[in-house]
């Protein structure tokens, strides 16, 4: 299927773009950003909203016409290849199949101190109206918090036996999500043997989901995602999913 974006009416080409330049806000500075925008194919390009944002930096927002096309068919995404359980079923599955408790271990690692996401997936409270995994009885959480160095988390998780370690990375400036990543992913490799390793999920909101083989770990969760999907996951990779 072939779709252009849609704006003011279906299939005018319409989009909207917001970035920052590293120049004061004057004249000059708007005319940058609209042969910028004028570079990245937006014809006819217009100004709606341009900002000083602190010394020598404006955002822009402009508003124009690309001619590109989007042919959905040839979209990759991962699909969610396992159901999506409720509190209730991910406990009697994990009892029935595994016979023990779960032990999750999760953390924000490397200078990231941003805990929203992760407190949002393990702590009791969860998020929009969802429990944490620390509400599933079959399931042992410890959540480590923010500025975790990746041999602090590779030791607990060995120390606590884990069966998947969870890891959020919000801070993304010069790929630091991605560096510290894989810095992770070969600290468990070196450290335990492969049928020994825990699970590795990872998530943050600038993470393609499609580079989990690439950075060496089980799972990319992106945006959005909630506890129950991830218990969810859990239940399919390591309890042999619900039937």
């Amino acid at each position: 299927m072939i779709v252009r974006p849609y704006g003011d009416t279906t299939g005018d080409g319409m989009v909207q773009l917001s970035f920052t330049l590293p120049i004061p806000h004057d004249k000059r500075a708007e005319g940058a950003a609209l042969q910028l925008a004028g570079k990245m194919g937006m014809d006819p390009a217009m100004l709606v909203h341009a900002k000083q944002m602190g010394d020598g930096f404006t955002f822009f927002v402009v508003y124009g016409k690309v001619a590109h096309l989007v042919d959905t068919d040839k979209v990759q995404v991962v699909e969610r290849d396992f159901p999506l359980l409720s509190a209730k079923e991910v406990n009697a599955t994990i009892k029935r199949r595994m016979r023990r408790r779960l032990n999750v271990v999760g953390a924000c690692i490397g200078t990231d101190a941003h805990t929203v996401g992760i407190d949002a997936i393990l702590n009791l409270k969860g998020i929009a109206g969802e429990k944490g995994l620390e509400y599933y009885s079959e399931l042992s959480v410890t959540n480590m918090g923010a500025q975790v160095s990746v041999p602090d988390l590779v030791e607990t998780a060995r120390a606590k036996k884990a069966d998947a370690v969870l890891v959020s990375q919000v801070v993304t400036q010069r790929d630091a999500h991605l560096q510290n990543t894989r810095a992770m992913s070969a600290a468990f490799r070196e450290a335990l043997p492969a049928g020994k390793r825990p699970l590795l999920i990872v998530g943050g909101p600038r993470f393609d989901e499609l580079m989990a083989p690439e950075l060496g770990v089980d799972r990319i969760f992106s945006r959005g995602t909630t506890p129950r999907e991830v218990a969810s996951y859990l239940v399919h990779a390591l309890a042999g999913g619900s039937q």
